[in-house]
């Protein structure tokens, strides 16, 4: 009877111990989960996660539906992150708009650069102009109709200098002169101004659904890209025996 208490007396100060370091073994990795799930962009460029966090917002939810907490939420961040990164909601939409503006332009420099006489330069830059406010809306929307812009942040002001110095180029070549950036004869800021009124006015009524009527009018299977195409020939002189 002695020896079974000595023995019982052993499995309790073995078990006494051993409970311990089985806890030990198993709180580190509920707190290496618990991390994990709390901060799924640590590892990476948490601004460039929240920009790309606010396009989807902006794209699914528009304009309206683009708040700090919006973007921290899917981005899976604390809602003071937007804050750090970009100050306020008006910040956060001026980058935004600034990633169009330059994305806009890459497209439109890429497919002028896809042709080699002016006209059809200018031609293929136009699409280019609509093809991306179709599959960009949101970000079409925030760069062109958007109040909450601030055009001192550099990041903008140079993005739509850019852009705008793009189209004035476009313009310049079908004018056969060179256009400077900074001055303008009235007769150029004119031509400007109609090349740019032609192609955004007809890019914000396709977006709104304005152009249904004339499309449903034209011949069966006559697409918004064909009115466009003939509207911007008509618009620009024709080269020598076209």
């Amino acid at each position: 009877m002695a020896k079974t208490s000595r023995e019982n007396k052993v499995v309790r100060t073995v078990a006494r111990t051993r409970k311990p370091a089985r806890a030990a073994a198993e709180r580190p990795a509920v707190r290496r989960r618990k991390s994990a799930g709390d901060t799924p962009y640590h590892h990476g460029d948490l601004r460039e996660a929240l920009l790309q966090a606010a396009e989807r917002v902006l794209e699914r939810a528009g304009l309206a539906g683009l708040t700090l907490r919006a973007v921290a939420r899917e981005a899976g961040v604390s809602h003071a992150a937007p804050t750090h990164h970009f100050g306020d909601l008006t910040g956060l939409v001026s980058e935004l708009a600034a990633i169009g503006f330059r994305m806009f332009n890459e497209a439109m420099v890429a497919a002028g650069n896809s042709e080699t006489h002016p006209m059809m330069k200018g031609l293929a830059s136009a699409k280019a102009y609509v093809a991306y406010a179709q599959a960009h809306p949101g970000m079409y929307g925030v760069m062109f109709r958007s109040a909450r812009l601030d055009y001192s942040r550099p990041s903008l002001h140079e993005a739509s200098d850019a852009a705008f110095a793009g189209l004035t180029r476009g313009v310049g070549a079908s004018r056969h002169e060179q256009i400077p950036q900074d001055g303008l004869s009235l007769d150029q800021a004119a031509a400007i101004a109609r090349a740019w009124s032609l192609v955004h006015g007809f890019t914000t009524l396709l977006l709104d659904g304005r152009l249904t009527g004339i499309l449903e009018r034209l011949p069966e299977g006559t697409s918004a890209d064909q009115l466009l195409d003939a509207m911007l020939r008509g618009s620009v002189p024709r080269p020598p025996g076209a």
